[in-house]
């Protein structure tokens, strides 16, 4: 399906044509629900290549502004929205249209997987280490930072390091290095494309947009809390309330006070924290594929 979809689809080969190339993909209308159901159902019992291409092109605004969400890792803009593109392919050619939701909200993990991959490739493992929560300081430093202390640039103070380690299960040392690693490479808003003098912005103004994309990140959201609520049921309630007080809440308990009120060391508290919290993954993870939440190459 890719390769038939994809020599069809608007060109993005380099910088130069980033401006034409984001102008020729919003001429693709947005679909309406009905319009998208019976273009997913038809491309699924028939193998209509016309519908699937018309799922995708109607989609590919979606990409381009979800891979924005990534300019800020120094890597070329064009690249990110190519690989978002084979997400978007990927995620079209497994959508299930009889579970109930629209395309863009289960796109928009694969959009996201593509985009990140690319990105771990391009950094290199080397670069931003190997372990789970590592990736995760990676894609996550900068909202949290944000969260922490808007506006703050270089280096982190130290009370901001400790919060962030804390909340991400790393070590001070590891925070400190990503940030410096990730600092000086912003992408701004307000960048040229193209030898017009346009601005990112100028191509980003789009309410439609704008509503399909938040729509989509809200059901996203629900689909977590719900997987969250189902299978925080596999914990016992001493893991459940250390899992809560450590990763949950906006303000984590210390591992002292923990250690205290369940009469156990401070280490006792951590290996039991991760301990729950890989179960809480593991759960979470087969019931999301089991619905078909994720992607699943």
């Amino acid at each position: 399906m890719n390769t038939s979809i994809s020599s069809n689809l608007p060109t993005l080969s380099n910088e130069g044509g980033l401006a034409a190339y984001l102008e020729q993909i919003k001429k693709f209308p947005m679909l309406a629900a009905e319009e998208e159901y019976m273009l997913a159902k038809n491309w699924k019992t028939t193998g209509n290549i016309k519908a699937a291409e018309k799922l995708v092109t109607s989609h590919l605004r979606l990409v381009a502004k979800i891979a924005m969400g990534y300019r800020g890792y120094g890597l070329p803009v064009n690249e990110m929205i190519s690989e978002g593109n084979v997400g978007l392919m990927q995620a079209v050619k497994k959508f299930e249209p009889e579970k109930g939701f629209r395309l863009a909200t289960y796109a928009m993990w694969w959009i996201k997987a593509s985009i990140q991959e690319y990105i771990l490739r391009s950094w290199s493992l080397v670069k931003i280490g190997t372990t789970t929560a590592q990736k995760k300081l990676f894609f996550n430093l900068k909202k949290i930072k944000n969260q922490i202390s808007p506006e703050t640039e270089g280096d982190l103070k130290d009370e901001h390091v400790n919060k962030i380690a804390s909340k991400l299960d790393v070590s001070k040392d590891e925070v400190v290095s990503m940030n410096r690693r990730l600092s000086g490479k912003e992408f701004s808003l307000n960048a040229q494309v193209g030898e017009d003098g346009d601005e990112w912005q100028d191509w980003l103004v789009d309410k439609e947009l704008d509503h399909d994309l938040k729509y989509a990140q809200h059901e996203e959201m629900e689909q977590r809390k719900d997987l969250l609520k189902d299978s925080i049921k596999v914990l016992n309630d001493r893991e459940r309330e250390i899992l809560y007080s450590r990763r949950l809440n906006d303000d984590p308990t210390t591992l002292e006070d923990l250690s205290q009120k369940y009469k156990i060391s401070r280490e006792r508290v951590r290996q039991i924290e991760n301990r729950a919290f890989e179960k809480l993954q593991k759960h979470m993870l087969l019931l999301a594929k089991s619905k078909n939440l994720l992607p699943t190459n």
